[in-house]
């Protein structure tokens, strides 16, 4: 029991007496000798020791105790009387107890000297009495002497004095002179006095409560503590270690009182949190004001707030309760529900801090912020494995380790569900806060704690919603939020929500932003997607089916990016395709002994087994995110490497301008010189973001005339240099720009995008050897990818390609059929790459010419399957061989000589004919008796094949039987007879015969037995075939004219056939042409008529496709597809499911407007008005039996036009200049009379009901687009209600009096509507109205993709 001090005089039996008589005190001149005083203590101290508290006389301390108590001693100058002393009282306070042999005045003496000299004497552990010191604190404590400070009277000073000087003392372990820290059972002891303490004293000051609560700040960061005493060098190098010994203590007091420390914390908070809350802030001194500086805030908040010094105090406050949360959750047992309050405060600042607070709280995040964010480096070799991945935060500091004691969720439920509820808040700011806490809440696992799979799964729809938030702040947290989950935590928490392909996942929410409104937006998250993906390209290179179903679909999402053709995007697609999906440091140049960035020993090994090569390695990664590709992102990914050439000429010319210009010295041509690097600069610049800052920058480059940077980048760029020669070069461009002393701040952004696109860094000579060995071992699965990459690098990029050509000639040689020997199936994408690669003449001089070589293709020409092989080994062997005319003589009788259906080579020997046709058609005019004999009477005329019930619509290339593929060849082989006709006269008498042909199959669905025998899937590819060809004839301008426009509305309609395979493959092809500039533009009519097209996704591309080639010709200035529109009206009016029935004739005005979404803007409207009204100028040309149906289309066409004009707010002038009609369509009416009548008449039947069809038509457009889902894939169902007896139906006749004037209501202008389709959405849509948006977070909005004509424009090829 702790002693007390006495009130009266109590008899106690006797026991034993102090032996000790020595004097302690002396009269005033006669000291004793400071020597002989230490002596009579140290002997009196070693007496009491001794002396059993049960057994002692009280009465005999009588004397001592008053000696001891004297200011002789209490207050000597020498430390150790000082020290002695004070273990003689302590000892006397035990023997005493419970009553205490001195009187009020005498104790405040005694703990005076106990706390002001003694206690924080401990701070030194070197000290001479340190012993005695330590024996002081440890009866203090064990004794619970300490207890009798509180029966002192005003003892508050001294209480304070004593929490200060041990906390100083407990940090202030520095003042020691040989640097020795305080011991731990210093500490301890230290703790448990003032365990005692708090535990037994009525209260305590407020000061004192500060001084504990303020340890836990001393966790804030490595030498952030501001006690006393405190040196930043030994306490950051204590924290980064182990926490603070004061934040320790601090920790066991609040852990041993809870439920008074929980009274003292709650009070210590109140007056800030809930005061503040309440708009009442406490001032400096104690006492209370209303806030008199309110700050802005968000404009939805009222105009008052906390000032700038209050916010700092309540950030202090707020930090506080993060690590008190960490180190004793129960004293916040009263201070959270206080948090729950400030959650709903008016002002946003004060929500803001809660929701952070509450969600670090949650997350076991403390004071010194959150644990370093996950070391992704997408570079890293070996690269991560999940299996090895770590399972939490590494954190090397215990400050930043989450760590959460308890559940919040369990602990504190009400509150877990206020927070969770503030991502619905009405401010932004809050939402975005609330997003940054989610994700750390789910990084930390709840601070280690774990959290329920309700409230896991909540969280992370929560994160997902917030990806589409309508807030741009938000959606950049988000996804910030996401670029903290490491590997591990991707795979674990994001990916269970649904694979980056799922709509409305939060990996697919993520994807979204690559194609985000706001550019801060889509490059945090184009980073953070691509990053991950290569993280994670070691398991998908395994195939870890896991993370190939989440994560491989993410290189699609990126390159889709492509498409937007916007030029910040593709700096951004440049950024992340060279440092995150395929980083040019990977592999690191040092990986033995060194450690990877994922935690994980690097070795010399590789991907298979051998030594280290980092080519290979590098190449495997390359093939990778081709393999991860889909057809559309793999499109884009080419046309990527394809502009490769072009800039590098260009930089190359740019460079050869800098070094004439000489920095700006000249001696002469000075205006030639400058208007020559003007227009490199140009060019450059308009493919840049900001070509004002493009054209600068390149300028100061030029100015700096750095000889040695011109050098570097000419290294990158050549075709010769292997990758290592180009990563240097690089590498050294950028340290040298970045310490050039003229260089302008940021000029590295402006060059490095373009030296990415110039250098020689994807099809670099050092991968060509490995994509060569992956085409033939098919390691990993990467064969195929590797026979596509090569053709590309053949086709476009020959200088690379020479140098395996020899290569790739000697595995064809090592791979030659014969009569009785199969060729390998890989070895025809090799004749496939050294055919393109052959089409050059320049290249073809690099194909060897050695007999064995000429040789092997005369084998695949005769022997090769499949056929294609026998096509490709024929155009090499014309372009490599010096005697092509004996060769092909020879091959085209070995081939012609007893040829029969289904004899030996039979197919092959069709391919061989057909590109001998094409190559040489000289040889193959001998033989034109029998090649038409063979294609027509016995391949086209005949079938072999016999109908099935099992018969299917469609077969793929490697299922189609042989009759089918020797049809095929068949036609191509009279096309290409034809087409190798130059004589006109004899072109055209050989065309009748070949349109006559490819007409009927395209009419008859690809029927040409007059049984009508075919197999269903024989007249699916016939049909295609047959368009596709008589598109490739239309490519001569000749073959062209000699198409008829009844025969090109036919051929028109098979972009509406049944079959999507058909329909896709006719309008690939015919894009493609068009975008090589190889047809008229009449064509460009023929695509307006995929706006019924069931397959979305093919109908979404063709949309983008449209807008590029609108976006094309408007920057060439030319009016190409604005005069389509007549050509659209008069394919329209001849359409076979014309009618005059309204219902039927609105599906009319759906192509219309489809034309009006993709091509229509604000300033070429009235050109389109114009060419829709100077169709009623002209008479029908193609057919007499319906000549009105182009006037009822043009009324549709201008009615629709202008309900359109209204809905955007459009102004529309008159079209100043005449516009013409084709000629083959189109005829002059023959008087004034009847134009001036057909002028005036309306002839859109049922005008009311039609205008109210149009009406809702515009109105319906949006909704439209957010009902349309992306799932009408299947083969049955056509692109447009077409009927089935459409070859032989003939227009409907109209059934309504056409002569009966009929006048028009004028109906008012609808309001306009707040939405449009998006599948109708015209280029100019204005971004206000596409973003609109209100203030109340829960209503969803979606940005998953932009759908303007700026953003939607495809690659040219």
């Amino acid at each position: 029991m702790a002693p007390r001090r006495s009130g009266a005089e109590i008899e106690e039996p006797q026991g034993v007496g102090l032996s000790f008589h020595e004097p302690l005190s002396w009269r005033a001149g006669k000291p004793i000798p400071t020597g002989e005083l230490l002596r009579r203590l140290d002997t009196l101290s070693n007496e009491l020791r001794e002396i059993d508290q049960e057994e002692v006389d009280k009465d005999s301390f009588t004397k001592v105790a008053k000696e001891l108590a004297g200011q002789s001693l209490l207050s000597h100058k020498d430390k150790g009387v000082r020290a002695f002393t004070a273990c003689c009282l302590v000892d006397v306070l035990k023997l005493c107890a419970p009553d205490a042999p001195f009187t009020g005045s005498q104790l405040k003496d005694i703990f005076t000297l106990f706390i002001t000299q003694i206690l924080p004497a401990l701070s030194d552990p070197s000290h001479a009495y340190n012993n005695q010191h330590k024996y002081v604190l440890v009866s203090l404590a064990e004794v619970k002497s300490i207890i009798l400070l509180t029966d002192i009277p005003n003892s508050e000073a001294l209480t304070l004095h004593l929490f200060s000087s041990l906390f100083d003392t407990i940090s202030g372990s520095s003042k020691s002179s040989t640097g020795e820290q305080i011991a731990k059972d210093v500490e301890y002891n230290m703790s448990q006095l003032l365990v005692t303490l708090v535990d037994e004293a009525a209260g305590l000051p407020p000061q004192a409560i500060d001084i504990i609560v303020a340890q836990f700040l001393r966790a804030t960061a490595p030498g952030g503590g501001k006690a006393k005493g405190e040196k930043d060098e030994k306490q950051s190098t204590l924290l980064l270690k182990e926490l603070p010994q004061a934040y320790n203590m601090a920790k066991t007091i609040c852990n041993a009182c809870p439920e008074k420390m929980a009274r003292y914390v709650s009070q210590y908070f109140n007056e800030v949190i809930m005061d503040m809350s309440a708009g009442v802030v406490p001032k400096a001194n104690g006492h209370r004001r209303n806030s008199d500086g309110a700050e802005d805030s968000d404009e939805e908040e009222i105009p008052a707030g906390p000032t700038e010094s209050d916010l700092r105090e309540l950030h202090k406050a707020h930090r506080l309760l993060r690590e008190l949360w960490r180190a004793s959750p129960a004293v916040l047992q009263n201070v959270i529900p206080q948090l729950e309050a400030e959650l709903s405060a008016e002002n946003v600042q004060l929500r803001l801090l809660a929701t952070e607070t509450l969600g670090d709280i949650i997350s076991g995040i403390g004071a010194a912020g959150p644990p370093p964010p996950p070391v992704m480096d997408p570079a890293v070799y070996p690269p991560a494995k999940l299996e090895t991945y770590p399972t939490a935060p590494i954190s090397d500091s215990i400050l930043t380790t989450p760590i959460s004691p308890q559940s919040f969720s369990q602990t504190h439920p009400a509150v877990y569900h206020s927070f969770i509820g503030r991502k619905n808040d009405k401010s932004s700011i809050i939402r975005s806060g609330w997003t940054t806490a989610v994700g750390r809440i789910l990084v930390t696992s709840a601070g280690g704690i774990g959290l329920s799979r309700e409230d896991e799964i909540s969280l992370v729809r929560g994160l997902g919603e917030k990806l589409n938030d309508a807030d741009e702040k938000v959606r950049l947290a988000a996804v910030k939020a996401v670029g903290g989950f490491s590997f591990r935590d991707v795979m674990t928490r994001l990916a269970p929500n649904g694979s980056v392909t799922k709509s409305g996942s939060v990996l697919c929410s993520l994807a979204d932003r690559v194609r985000d409104r706001r550019h801060h937006v889509r490059v945090a998250g184009m980073t953070t997607l691509s990053r991950l993906w290569g993280v994670a390209a070691g398991e998908i290179a395994t195939n870890n089916e896991a993370v190939v179903t989440a994560l491989g679909g993410i290189p699609s999402k990126v390159f889709d990016a492509y498409y937007a053709n916007d030029l910040e995007l593709n700096v951004l697609l440049d950024h992340v395709m060279f440092e995150q999906l395929m980083p040019l440091g990977y592999p690191p140049a040092k990986t033995k002994g060194s450690k990877a960035a994922n935690g994980e020993s690097q070795t010399q090994e590789t991907n298979g087994e051998g030594p280290f090569n980092a080519d290979k390695i590098r190449t495997e990664r390359i093939l990778l995110v081709v393999k991860s590709l889909d057809p559309r992102a793999k499109k884009a990914f080419f046309a990527m490497q394809g502009r490769q050439p072009t800039f590098s000429k260009v930089l190359g010319a740019f460079l050869k301008r800098c070094e004439e210009y000489n920095g700006g010295v000249m001696d002469e041509n000075v205006k030639e010189i400058k208007a020559k690097l003007d227009a490199v600069l140009k060019w450059l610049s308009d493919l840049m973001p900001d070509s004002l800052r493009t054209s600068s920058d390149l300028y100061k480059y030029a100015k700096l005339h750095d000889r040695r940077s011109y050098q570097l980048v000419r290294f990158a760029m050549a075709p010769e240099s292997d990758f290592k020669t180009v990563y240097k070069a690089i590498k050294e461009f950028q340290k040298r720009i970045e310490a050039a002393p003229g260089a302008p701040a940021g000029l590295l952004d402006t060059l490095i995008p373009i030296i990415y696109r110039s250098a020689s860094l994807v099809y670099n000579r050092s991968h060509l050897p490995y994509i060569l060995s992956y085409t033939r071992s098919d390691e990993n699965g990467l064969g195929p990818i590797a026979h596509e990459v090569m053709q590309e690098i053949s086709e476009k990029h020959p200088d690379i390609f020479k140098d395996n050509v020899k290569e790739l000639c000697k595995s064809l040689v090592e791979q030659a059929p014969s009569a009785k020997k199969s060729n390998d199936l890989g070895s025809v994408e090799t004749l496939k790459a050294l055919a393109a690669f052959a089409k050059d003449d320049k290249s073809s001089k690099d194909l060897p010419k050695d007999r064995k070589f000429l040789q092997t293709l005369i084998d695949f020409a005769s022997y090769g399957t499949p056929p294609k092989a026998a096509k490709y080994a024929v155009s090499i062997l014309m372009a490599a061989s010096d005697r092509k005319e004996m060769h092909a003589k020879d091959l085209l009788e070995k081939a012609i000589q007893a040829w029969e259906y289904g004899g030996d080579h039979f197919l092959t020997k069709l391919a061989t004919i057909s590109q001998l046709t094409l190559l040489d058609p000289k040889i193959t005019d001998e033989a034109n008796d029998e090649i038409l004999d063979i294609t027509t009477q016995q391949l086209l005329l005949k079938t072999r094949t016999e109908i099935t019930p099992e018969d299917s619509s469609w077969k793929a290339d490697d299922e189609l039987d042989d009759e089918c593929q020797a049809k095929c060849w068949a036609l191509k082989i009279l096309v290409n007879r034809l087409r190798v006709t130059e004589d006109v006269e004899t072109a055209k008498k050989l065309a009748v015969p070949v349109y006559k042909l490819l007409n009927a199959l395209i009419v008859k669905e690809g029927e040409l037995s007059k049984k009508n025998d075919t197999p269903k899937h024989h007249k699916s590819r016939l049909r295609l075939l047959a368009a596709q060809l008589m598109l490739k004839l239309c490519t001569n301008k000749m073959f062209d004219e000699l198409l008829s426009p009844i025969e090109f509305n036919r051929l028109s309609f098979v972009c509406q056939d049944a079959l999507v395979n058909v329909r896709r493959g006719f309008v690939e092809k015919l894009q493609k042409y068009l975008v090589k500039n190889k047809l008229s533009n009449r064509f460009y009519t023929i695509i307006f008529l995929t706006a019924f097209e069931p397959d979305q996704s093919f109908r979404n591309s063709t949309i983008i496709w449209i807008r590029s080639r609108a976006k094309v010709f408007h920057d060439q200035k030319s009016r190409a597809l604005e005069s389509v529109f007549a050509r659209l009206i008069s394919l329209l009016a001849h359409h076979p499911d014309f009618s005059l029935q309204p219902d039927e004739l609105l599906d009319h005005a759906r192509y219309l407007l489809y034309f009006m979404t993709t091509v229509v803007s604000e300033e070429n409207l009235p050109l389109v008005y114009k060419y829709a009204e100077r169709v009623k100028q002209a008479r029908d040309a193609v057919s007499t039996s319906n000549p009105d149906n182009i006037y009822v289309l043009s009324d549709l066409a201008t009615a629709l036009i202008k309900k359109w004009q209204e809905k955007k707010g459009w102004i529309m002038q008159t079209w100043p200049l005449k516009v013409g009609l084709p000629i083959g369509l189109f005829a002059g009416l023959p008087s004034h009379d009847v134009a001036q009548a057909i002028a005036e008449k309306n002839y859109l039947p049922e005008p009311e009901e039609m205008d109210e069809l149009l009406d809702g038509l515009i109105r319906d457009a949006e909704k439209r687009k957010l009902k349309r889902k992306s799932d009408d894939n299947d083969e049955g169902h056509p692109a447009k209600k077409i009927k089935s007896e459409r070859k032989s139906r003939p227009s409907k006749t109209p059934t309504v009096k056409k002569e009966r004037p009929v006048k028009v209501k004028k109906t008012p202008a609808k309001p306009k509507r707040s939405r449009e389709d998006g599948n109708f959405s015209t280029p100019a849509e204005s971004t206000a109205q596409r973003r609109r948006s209100g203030r109340d977070a829960s209503a969803k909005k979606v940005y998953a993709d932009r759908d303007s004509s700026e953003d939607d424009e495809e690659c040219v090829e």
